[in-house]
C-alpha cells in the first residue's frame, strides 16, 4: 500500500474515533400536553397510534433515539434530520399555530401521507414499525384531510 494512502488512512481513523466524543444533545424540551396535536384533535385511537408511530420521532418533542444515534456521524445526520423535521411541523407546538398555519400544515401532511413521501423511506428501512399499508395510509390522509376545515377561519 502506497505511504500517502495509508496516511490517510490512519489519519481517517484517527477523526473517526475523534468525532466520537462529539455527543449531539438528547434532551427532551419541556412541552405542554395540553398544547399536542393529538391531545388537541383527539384522532381515533388507530389513527393516533399510526400517527404516534409514524410522525412524532421527527415531527415533536417526544423523539426516541436509537441505538446508533449514539455513532458519528450518523449521529451527526439524524440530528440534523429531527431539528429539520421539528422545524417543518411539531407537533408538540401545535396550540401555538395559527389557524391559517394549522391549515397549511394539515394540507401538507394529507399530501405527504398520501403522495407517499412520509414517512421517509430512509425512516422505515431502520422502523418497520412506522411502515403504512395501504390503507392505513389512506386512512390517515383522508383523516388529516378531514380536519383541514377547523382550520379554516383565517381571522386570528
Amino acid at each position: 500500500m502506497n505511504k500517502t494512502i495509508k496516511k490517510v488512512l490512519i489519519g481517517l481513523l484517527i477523526l473517526l474515533v475523534l468525532i466520537q466524543f462529539i455527543r449531539i444533545d438528547k434532551t427532551k424540551p419541556e412541552t405542554d400536553p395540553s398544547k399536542d396535536f393529538l391531545t388537541l384533535l383527539q384522532p381515533p385511537e388507530d389513527i393516533a397510534s399510526i400517527i404516534s408511530t409514524t410522525c412524532y420521532d421527527c415531527h415533536s418533542h417526544e423523539t426516541t433515539y436509537p441505538w446508533y444515534s449514539n455513532i458519528a456521524p450518523i449521529s451527526f445526520w439524524l440530528k440534523g434530520h429531527v431539528n429539520e423535521g421539528r422545524h417543518h411541523l411539531n407537533f408538540s407546538e401545535w396550540a401555538t399555530y395559527t389557524n391559517k398555519r394549522a391549515h397549511h400544515k394539515l394540507e401538507e401532511c394529507y399530501e405527504e401521507v398520501e403522495e407517499g413521501h412520509m414517512p421517509l423511506p430512509s425512516y422505515t428501512w431502520t422502523h418497520k414499525e412506522a411502515r403504512f399499508s395501504q390503507q392505513q395510509r389512506e386512512s390517515v390522509a383522508n383523516w388529516f384531510k378531514g380536519k383541514m376545515p377547523k382550520y379554516e377561519n383565517f381571522e386570528e
